[in-house]
């Protein structure tokens, strides 16, 4: 904050100091109401985009998962093609042994290469299994990101449309906002947008209504009243916390 805006600040009288806070009311209020018009949209949309996000996320690793089992079923398909010619070779190389020693020894080899391919066709049964198992889930879930999808194509056209209908005139307002809060000083700016945090309603700023607070509507009494309408210091509602301002600021808007 710079020199002269400080000086400007401690210039300003309560009552411009109550007129200011109340015409940055007014504004934020405005800018409230158009961003309630989007309603629960911007979460909606950040959910669904977090939903098809996970569910892409899912497809590709299934994908991944799915690719591999392929490729280890052709591997063992391999294997067994490999054995069975293992076993043709032992097979003729029989018919020509010299001894039973070299016989015996090639029926080994030939016991053992049909042991393999037994073991390749149960992994390939499992694999088979767990294959089918992970295409479902995935045909599955590419069921699912097409629908969440739709939904999320919706949700943002819908948002779109509110966003550009009231994207200019909000745009005005926050540059207003920004402006009349530096007019504001820092202490009270501060009071101010905790307030409003904490306001169900976003209202800091609110004015004597029937001897009431227009924001909690609990009674305020007559001398309290008097301050208020006498500008002298900021008021702020005992039971809410919030700013209390008289009927003549706020009709003055």
């Amino acid at each position: 904050m710079t020199k002269s805006t400080k000086t400007s600040e401690t210039e300003l009288t309560i009552e411009e100091k109550l007129r200011a806070l109340f015409s940055l009311q007014l504004v934020d209020s405005e800018i409230d109401k158009i961003r309630t018009l989007r309603g629960e949209l911007p979460l909606e949309v950040q959910d669904l985009e977090d939903e098809v996000a996970g569910l892409e996320t899912r497809i590709n690793n299934l994908q991944s998962e799915i690719a591999e089992m392929e490729k280890s079923l052709l591997s063992k398909n391999n294997e067994i093609v490999t054995s069975q010619g293992l076993i043709k070779k032992y097979e003729e190389q029989q018919n020509n042994v010299r001894n039973n020693r070299e016989y015996d020894s090639l029926s080994k080899e030939i016991e053992f290469q049909t042991l393999e391919i037994e073991l390749c066709n149960k992994k390939i049964r499992e694999f088979t299994i767990l294959l089918n198992e992970k295409k479902e889930v995935m045909t599955e879930a590419q069921g699912v990101l097409e629908e969440r999808t739709k939904d999320l194509d919706g949700k943002k056209s819908e948002l779109d449309d509110i966003t550009r209908d009231t994207q200019k005139e909000e745009e005005v307002l926050d540059v207003q906002s920004v402006e009349l809060q530096t007019k504001i000083e820092e202490r009270l700016l501060t009071a101010y947008k905790r307030i409003r945090l904490n306001a169900r309603n976003g209202l800091a700023v609110v004015s004597v209504q029937r001897d009431a607070c227009g924001g909690c509507f609990n009674q305020i009494p007559p001398q309290r009243q008097l301050d208020i309408k006498s500008r002298k210091k900021i008021i702020v509602c005992e039971y809410c916390g919030r700013i209390l301002v008289d009927d003549e600021i706020i009709h003055a808007k």
